[in-house]
């Protein structure tokens, strides 16, 4: 079992994280971390976690864990998952593991020094939704890819709220902006080569409240958008040349809506519905994640991909600052 340290108390690991990696067959939950002791004692209690500590300092030091999940703010991701590294710690981290993609050189890095595994959580590469939109493409269900359209909204207008503090790493598209990229890029296989944005941010908070993104993948086209300030959405659809796929509840599929994929033919006729009961993908992150931190064979999202991903999105900062294309 690979014994898990959870990196602060906060809500996603509570909620979502936590119950995941309890809930997983090949790894454990043995400590949490917090600033302040009280917390990380009563959420060690709440999932009869053994060993509470009042610093992260303290808990990277212990020998009661082999691996840290870190949910801490965005701005702090870089920072603890290269002192995680340098303790000789696996490190999971929430998304986006970085603000700039050249510091993710940093991460890698120091993942090849201390022969650690170091990885972003994106949850979606793991579900079964995406990994069957991924073979519906590669065996030709809808014919030549021409476009992906998309879109990833919310309304949150909480001044407490990390995701509206800029210093925190708060923004659209740190935030939510990565669902997007990520799961294009993992169900076609292909790169961005350069896009085009429109980005508003909000006059009190200064963070990107809204992207109108534009990208040319060479064979295809994607057009997405993304709100932190708009009713909740959430869609993906892949349009090919004999058909499309569209993703009913492509982001949060435990919880957003059905987890379903509708595969339709040239004439708008659905030709087959794939329904998902339960995704589990935290579960199954947790999971693959452990089985490569052990080296056995586990597909992860790897650092090298986090890299182009968010090349991806500081390409979409660039080109929301001047009308035309910029390259990735």
């Amino acid at each position: 079992m690979l014994r898990f340290g959870i990196l602060s108390t906060a809500r996603i690991a509570r909620e979502l994280v936590m119950p995941a990696i309890q809930d997983a067959e090949n790894c454990v939950i043995t400590a949490v971390a917090s600033r302040d002791p009280a917390k990380a004692r009563a959420l060690a209690d709440r999932f009869s976690v053994p060993h509470a500590f009042g610093s992260y300092e303290e808990m990277l030091a212990s020998d009661v864990i082999d691996a840290v999940y870190i949910p801490l703010p965005t701005s702090q991701h870089v920072e603890w998952s290269l002192k995680a590294a340098e303790a000789g710690k696996h490190v999971l981290c929430e998304k986006p593991i970085s603000l700039k993609a050249d510091e993710i050189d940093r991460l890698i890095e120091a993942r090849d020094r201390y022969k650690v595994l170091i990885c972003e959580a994106f949850m979606v590469t793991y579900a079964p939704v995406w990994l069957k939109v991924r073979e519906l493409i590669a065996d030709g269900a809808i014919g030549r890819l021409r476009h992906v359209q998309g879109a990833f909204t919310y309304f949150n207008r909480d001044p407490g709220n990390m995701r509206n503090i800029p210093e925190l790493g708060g923004g659209a598209l740190p935030d939510i902006g990565v669902y997007p990229t990520i799961t294009t890029r993992f169900s076609t296989g292909r790169e961005p080569l350069r896009v085009q944005a429109v980005t508003e941010r909000d006059p009190e908070f200064g963070t990107d409240i809204y992207s109108s993104v534009k990208a040319d993948f060479g064979d295809f086209e994607m057009s997405f958008y993304i709100a932190t300030q708009l009713a909740n959405r959430q869609i993906m659809v892949f349009h090919g040349t004999e058909g499309y796929i569209e993703v009913k509840s492509p982001f949060n599929a435990d919880r957003w809506g059905a987890e379903e994929i509708e595969l339709a033919n040239q004439k708008h006729n659905v030709s087959q519905i794939f329904r998902f009961q339960d995704s589990r993908q935290y579960r199954r992150q947790a999971e693959s994640f452990a089985r490569a931190a052990k080296g056995e064979a586990a597909e992860v999202v790897t650092l090298e991909s986090s890299l182009l991903n968010q090349k991806f999105i500081d390409a979409i900062y660039r080109a929301s600052t001047h009308d035309g294309w910029e390259k990735v």
